[in-house]
C-alpha cells in the first residue's frame, strides 16, 4: 500500500486545514487508518483514526472538539478536518495504514506516508 498525504500549508491560528491521504495498492475498504504527528523535538503522536468501514472513529484528547477524521472508500482516500488550529498544532502530519485493525497505536501500523508540514502561526 502506498500512501500520499497532501493539503498541509500554513495558517494563522484560529484557521483550518483539510489534510488528505490517497492510497494505492490495496484493498482500501478493508485497511484501518490513522493520522498521527511529529513536531520538532517530540516523539510522534496520535491523532486520530478511522475504521476500515469508517463507522468507528477515535480521536485524540488534544485535538478533541476541533478535528474530525473521516473517509471516502470510493476514491481511497482518508481526511483529517482541523479547524480552530493553535500553534501547538505544528507539526508533520503522517497518514498510516494498519492491515488487521485500527487505533492509536503508531507500531501497529504498517504502512506510512511522506507527511505533510502544517504550520500554525500565533
Amino acid at each position: 500500500v502506498q500512501l500520499q498525504a497532501s493539503g498541509g500549508g500554513l495558517v494563522q491560528a484560529g484557521g483550518s486545514l483539510r489534510l488528505s491521504c490517497a492510497a494505492s495498492g490495496g484493498t482500501f475498504s478493508s485497511i484501518g487508518m490513522g493520522w498521527f504527528r511529529q513536531a520538532p523535538g517530540k516523539e510522534r503522536e496520535f491523532v486520530a483514526a478511522i475504521s476500515w468501514s469508517g463507522g468507528s472513529t477515535s480521536i485524540a484528547d488534544s485535538v478533541k472538539g476541533r478535528f474530525t477524521i473521516s473517509r471516502d472508500n470510493a476514491k481511497n482516500t482518508v481526511y483529517l478536518q482541523m479547524n480552530s488550529l493553535k500553534p501547538e498544532d505544528t507539526a508533520i502530519y503522517y497518514c498510516a495504514a494498519d492491515r488487521t485493525g485500527w487505533g492509536g497505536r503508531s507500531l501497529s501500523y504498517d504502512y506510512w506516508g511522506q507527511g505533510t508540514q502544517v504550520t500554525v502561526s500565533s
